[in-house]
Formats: C-alpha cells, sequence, structure tokens
C-alpha cells in the first residue's frame, strides 16, 4: 500500500536548504551503519580468542583444537591403549581417591594401563560394549537412604530401567568394592544392587564384593584389606607378573619465579559450577556471633551472615550454607617446619603438572606451598597406614624409617597409636624425626597424600521469608579429647575457625585453657580477601524443604545442632500466621544435655509457643539430668507414638535431623509404632515407610 501526503505537507517536509538536505544524508547514513553492525562492518575476529589461551590448552602441542572426548567408554580404552577401567562414584571424594591411588598401584605393581572413570563423563550403556580382554573395577560410596552420589545417577536409571532380559554384559569382567556406614538402614545398598544387575546381565564377578564400614573409621583399613585380595586374583587368577613397587609421581611439582605473581592461585576458593545445586562462591560478611551454651566445656555459636550485598546468592529455607574452611596455623608450620621450608620459600611460585597426560589437576595450578597448605590440602586429615609406611622410603635416618615400621607392620599396632595421639602427616614427620629435615621427602608425595580441603555443610537456620537477605548457621565447636589422654585432643577444623571468626569479631580472645594449644587462623584470608571479619561460602539447594501449603501439620525431631533448620521452620510458620496464613500444628522434639547448659534457642522457642496459640508445642528430652537419669528423642517420640502416628496418618510431614544413629533410632521407633496401632505386617510396614518417603513426607537431614 502506497501512502500520498496531501501536498501542503510534502512541502514542509522537504529539505529547505543544502544543510537540510546534508542533515537528512548523515541521518540515513549514521542509521544504515548502526543497523550493518557486525554484519558489513566491525565484524567480531572468529580467531579472537586464541589470543587468550594457553599453549597447555593444545592437544600435543600442534597447535589443533582439543577434540571433544566421547561418551563411550569401550572407545575410550581403545583410543588410550587402556586395559583396565576404574569407575568411581562418589559424594565426598572418598571413592575418588581410593580409584586414584588403585590405578596409579596397578600401574606400577602389575603393569596394567588403567584409566579412572568418572561414572558421569561416560554413556552407561557403552560399558556394554566393553571387551572381554578389559577389566573393569567400580568403586562405589552409598549414602543418605541407601542412595547413590549425584555422579552415579545416570549410570543408576540405566540399570534399573533396562529390563533384565535386555541388559547383556557377557564380556564385562568385573570386581567391586562399596563404601558405606553400617549405622544407615541401607548399608552399602548401592554396590549391592549394582553388582546384583551386573551379574543378572551376565557379567563376569571375579572376587567377592569388598565393603567399607565407616562407623568406626574403619573404611581405610577395609579398602586396604580388599586391596590386598584384588592383588592375589591379579596374580593367581589372571597370571600378572608383579613387580617392587618404588615411588612413582604421578605429578610433578617444581618451583618456578618466572610466574607472574597475578596468575597465582593463593587460597581463592576452586568451586565448580557444574554442580547446579550450588550457587557462586562468594565472601560473606560475619555480622554477628553468638554463644548459645551455657557451659565453659561446651561451644555453639549462633553466626549470621550479610549476602545482600550478592544479588546472584539467593537461598530458600531448609537450604546448606557450604564454608570453604582455612587451615589452622600451627598444623600449617608443623608441616612446612619438618620439610625444611620458611615462609620466604612456602611463598615461591609452584607449578604442578601431570607427568604424563591424565586427568585434569584439581588442585589450582600455579600456587604457592603456603597457599596449598593453608587453603587446599586437608593438612589436618587423619594419615593412612599406607602412608605412613611409604613414608619410611624418604626417612631421615635409619631410626626414623625403624619407627615408622614398626608402627604399619600391623593394623592394631597402627589403630592403637592412633588412638593416643593427634596423628596428622606434618606431626608424624615431627615424631618420627623430631630435630630432622625431611630433605628427600618429594613435594609430590604431600600433595600427593593429602587430600583436598573438603567444603564443609551447615544447616542454615533462618528463614528465608523472614530474612531474605541474611543467613544464619549453628555451628558446634568440635574438641574431641582422646580417650586414653584428655589432655590431647581433636579440634574441628572449620567449627574452630568460625570460633575465631566469632572472637574476631566480638574482639574477645579465646579462654585460655590448660594443656591445650588453641588454633590459630589466617583470617585475612588470600590477598586480604576476607578482611572484615568474612568467609568464602556459597548456598547448596536441599530437598529438606516445607511443604507447600503452610497448613500440613509437621513433626520435627533433632538433637543438638539439628535443631538449626526446625528454628528456620518455627520461624516461617509464625511470620505466615502473624499475617493472618493458615499454619499447621507442629510438634518439636529436641534433645540436649542439660535445659541449663545446651538447650540451644530457648528463649527464642518460648516466644515461638507463645505467639503460635497453642499450634507449637516442643518436647524436651535431657539425657545428663542425673544419675540414671537418661532421656533421648527417640524415647519422648516413643511416649507419644499415638500423637505422632495419628498427626502422620493426617498427612504430617515428618523431619529428622542430627547424627545418623539418633535418625537411625527414631526411625525404627516410628517403624514399630505405625506398626503396632495399625495392626500391620513387616511388609505393609515396609510399604508405608517407602512410600511415606518417596513421596517427602518423611526426610533425614543426617551427619556421621
Amino acid at each position: 500500500m502506497t501512502i500520498v501526503l496531501p501536498t501542503d505537507i510534502a512541502q514542509q517536509l522537504a529539505p529547505q536548504t543544502a544543510v537540510d538536505a546534508a542533515a537528512l544524508v548523515a541521518v540515513g547514513v549514521a542509521s544504515a551503519m548502526y543497523l550493518l553492525r557486525g554484519i558489513a562492518w566491525d565484524r567480531p575476529d572468529p580467531y579472537h580468542h586464541l589470543l587468550f589461551e594457553r599453549p597447555t590448552e593444545k592437544v600435543g602441542g600442534t597447535g589443533s583444537a582439543k577434540a571433544k572426548a566421547t561418551r563411550n567408554i569401550a572407545e575410550k580404552l581403545e583410543q588410550s591403549d587402556k586395559n583396565l577401567v576404574i569407575f568411581w562414584g562418589s559424594q565426598s571424594g572418598t571413592a575418588e581417591v581410593f580409584a586414584a591411588r588403585l590405578a596409579k598401584e596397578c600401574h606400577l605393581r602389575f603393569g596394567l594401563h588403567p584409566l579412572t572413570a568418572d561414572l558421569s563423563d561416560y554413556d552407561p550403556h557403552t560399558i556394554g560394549l566393553l571387551a572381554d580382554t578389559k577389566l573393569a573395577i567400580f568403586i562405589m560410596s552409598t549414602y543418605g537412604e541407601g542412595d547413590p552420589s549425584d555422579n552415579t545417577a545416570a549410570f543408576w536409571e540405566w540399570l534399573h530401567e533396562t529390563p533384565s532380559p535386555g541388559l547383556q554384559l557377557p564380556n564385562l569382567r568385573y570386581m567391586a568394592f562399596g563404601l558405606g556406614n553400617s549405622n544407615y538402614r541401607y548399608y552399602n545398598r548401592v554396590i549391592d544392587v549394582v553388582t546384583d544387575n551386573l551379574d543378572k546381565a551376565g557379567a563376569q564377578r571375579l572376587m567377592p564384593v569388598g565393603k567399607a564400614d565407616d562407623v568406626s573409621g574403619g573404611t581405610e583399613e577395609d579398602f586396604l584389606s580388599w586391596k590386598d585380595s584384588l592383588f592375589n586374583v591379579f596374580r593367581e587368577t589372571l597370571k600378572l607378573q608383579e613387580k617392587v613397587v618404588s615411588y612413582a609421581p604421578s605429578i610433578t611439582v617444581v618451583e618456578d619465579e618466572s610466574v607472574c605473581v597475578i596468575e597465582l592461585n593463593l587460597g581463592e576458593p576452586t568451586h565448580s559450577r557444574t554442580d547446579s545445586s550450588n550457587s557462586p562462591v562468594c565472601a560473606l560478611a560475619v555480622k554477628s556471633a553468638n554463644e548459645l551454651c551455657a557451659s565453659s566445656s561446651r561451644s555453639c555459636i549462633h553466626m549470621e551472615l550479610d549476602i545482600a550485598g550478592n544479588a546472584e546468592l539467593r537461598y530458600r529455607t531448609g537450604d546448606h550454607l557450604v564454608i570453604y574452611p582455612i587451615n589452622p596455623e600451627n598444623e600449617v608450620e608443623i608441616l612446612l617446619a619438618a620439610i625444611g621450608f620458611d615462609q620466604k620459600r612456602a611463598q615461591k611460585p609452584l607449578l604442578i603438572q601431570h607427568v604424563e597426560g591424565g586427568d585434569k589437576i584439581k588442585i589450582p595450578t600455579p600456587t604457592t606451598l603456603s597457599a596449598l597448605m593453608r587453603y587446599y590440602l586437608e593438612v589436618c586429615a587423619p594419615v593412612s597406614r599406607e602412608t605412613v609406611r611409604s613414608l619410611g622410603n624418604f626417612a631421615p635416618s635409619a631410626e626414623a624409617a625403624k619407627f615408622l615400621s614398626s608402627l604399619t607392620e600391623d593394623k592394631h599396632v597402627y589403630a592403637s597409636f592412633t588412638s593416643r595421639n593427634h596423628v596428622t602427616l606434618g606431626r608424624i614427620l615431627s615424631l618420627a624425626a623430631p630435630s630432622a629435615i625431611w630433605e628427600r621427602l618429594p613435594l609430590s608425595f604431600l600433595v600427593e597424600a593429602i587430600p583436598l580441603v573438603r567444603p564443609r555443610l551447615y544447616s542454615i537456620s533462618s528463614s528465608s521469608v523472614v530474612t531474605p537477605r541474611r543467613i544464619a548457621i549453628t555451628a558446634s565447636v568440635e574438641c574431641t579429647p582422646l580417650a586414653s589422654d584428655s589432655s590431647t585432643e581433636i579440634r574441628g577444623v572449620t567449627s574452630n575457625y568460625l570460633s575465631s571468626l566469632a572472637n574476631s569479631l566480638n574482639q574477645t580472645p579465646p579462654a585460655a585453657e590448660p594443656g591445650s594449644r588453641l588454633p590459630r587462623y589466617s583470617l585475612s584470608g588470600p590477598r586480604g580477601a576476607l578482611e572484615g571479619h568474612k568467609l568464602y561460602a556459597c548456598v547448596r539447594q536441599s530437598s529438606f524443604r516445607l511443604p507447600v501449603q503452610s497448613s500440613t501439620p509437621l513433626i520435627m525431631i533433632g538433637a543438638g545442632t539439628g535443631i538449626a533448620p526446625f528454628r528456620a521452620f518455627v520461624m516461617e510458620r509464625a511470620r505466615l500466621k502473624s499475617i493472618g496464613k493458615p499454619a499447621g500444628r507442629m510438634l518439636l522434639f529436641f534433645g540436649c544435655r542439660k535445659p541449663e547448659e545446651d538447650y540451644l534457642y530457648r528463649e527464642e522457642l518460648a516466644e515461638a509457643v507463645a505467639s503460635m496459640d497453642g499450634l507449637l508445642e516442643i518436647i524436651p528430652a535431657f539425657s545428663r539430668l542425673g544419675a540414671g537419669s537418661k532421656t533421648y528423642v527417640q524415647d519422648r517420640v516413643a511416649e507419644m507414638e499415638k500423637v505422632v502416628c495419628a498427626m502422620l496418618q493426617d498427612n504430617a510431614s515428618m523431619y529428622i535431623c542430627g547424627r545418623v544413629t539418633m535418625a537411625k533410632k527414631v526411625g525404627e521407633v516410628v517403624q514399630e509404632s505405625m506398626k503396632k496401632l495399625n495392626g500391620w505386617d513387616d511388609a505393609e510396614t515396609r510399604r508405608w515407610i517407602e512410600t511415606t518417603k518417596k513421596r517427602s513426607k518423611w526426610l533425614e537431614d543426617v551427619w556421621g
């Protein structure tokens, strides 16, 4: 359609002078250039990113782009000329560490060419394509209510979704080891389910399944025992020739003073954003920190952190705060002194690289030894008997080597020693050779032997409805005396770090404790990033959430700091009720020692009870009231079994938070009560439990 303007209007719009005409041309040209930007001009250079790539990001130094990694495990083994794959499924990192250690030893002792494989990196069905000339080892952990680790999800679904007749693995020859805790109801369920499905599919299991039980800290020894059996299979069944093992590092750690300071990783958290359940890591300011325990022998801190300046940080009631700890200065100093490094040398740049190809280095590099010991390695971690035995190869004297050998020849001798002594790597070096320097001990050994620092999870004890831009946590300050000597203690790294932060904020130095050396921390953080009482943290999403409907009844059961999420639940329900929203009935069972010592949030909870007009009831359980008077939360649940069962049948949601032993006993009480009051048999009771948990009406947030 053509629009024709009236003659008088057209005459008015026409340029009247040469200046008008030039202006119109200029406007037209400018508009055209703007619209054609990035098409006809100012086109981005497709090779601009190459200016910022490091040579190490090329394959073989040829300059060709890195090929996309295959997700076919059979293809991967053929491409890399490997004959053994060690799959790991790990939630806390232990299975991954075991897989790496085992791969290295299989290569050194038996000449195998192993590949350690994250189960999430490969398509599960390609396991069925493995040739019968290959071997497979599965090292998998079980956590929670018999759940697989996050990186095992796709493999787990494949095993369950593929009908048994359709899953055929006749060429698969495998061995398996599981990590679990017998305090949990479904002890090592994951490895049992996996091996059962593999066997039904025709796979050949070459030895009995090994299982670790962490209930008494026996995971390491269980692994060593299973590994001995595995190596017997290598020798006797597979007829592999064994070689004498000598230390062969899989990484190199070298000083390189040519590295620019700005390139160094000096303690900033190395947080992987591949985990969508975690927010970005931020430096959060501690706004307040208060002591909750009245007893001088116990400490529990209520700490609040400001997230107002971090727009990308959000949390919901029931989520976790993930805290990145700093190692205590005294442990760092002990280790540095043992290997002969002063503070100046510990600040020199280090480059960490794989000896030959291999997986991506998980330790940030370049860095410094000071940053490694303070921020990236768990220098306070217990030391395995195997690691101590290996230290003998680098002993500075025959006496030191003999001392280490005497400790590690028998697992019972080593267990007895660790029960009497606080054993870290720095301390064992000092004990073995008190006045000597371990000059022959390579840095690569230290970096390989000491596990990476693990961030710690704390249940958030504030409500996102009440304080959306402030997060609260409830932290018990751990200090465990050794059974045989109360003057020797093992202090929790993160909880004592938080305690030190609290003391700094409140400008109150910690009280002197006879016979103990209080830990010191570098609170300013790397490059002063934590100045002003800050810590590195992120938010981890949780399924431990309130029901969508605020009218849903709640049963909350916790002991000690297990009250943390329930404080948040109560705060949120009280706020919703105050603005006219419906609120369901709430029972809170809370266990502690004595009401006058460690009844956490007592006054606050009393105020909430008053404001809820009978909808909230607190049922305390005191385990240290007097001689012979010990009442635990499971006892109070049993006393109120009729009320609890009636609420559960009336669609109540039940939450349990605290130590796994407590959760297990509470679960047994609830199970027996429902069975008895409803006249169910065992099968009906099991079905009810499974259905209730599947509907997220029975949720647990438990630890150790």
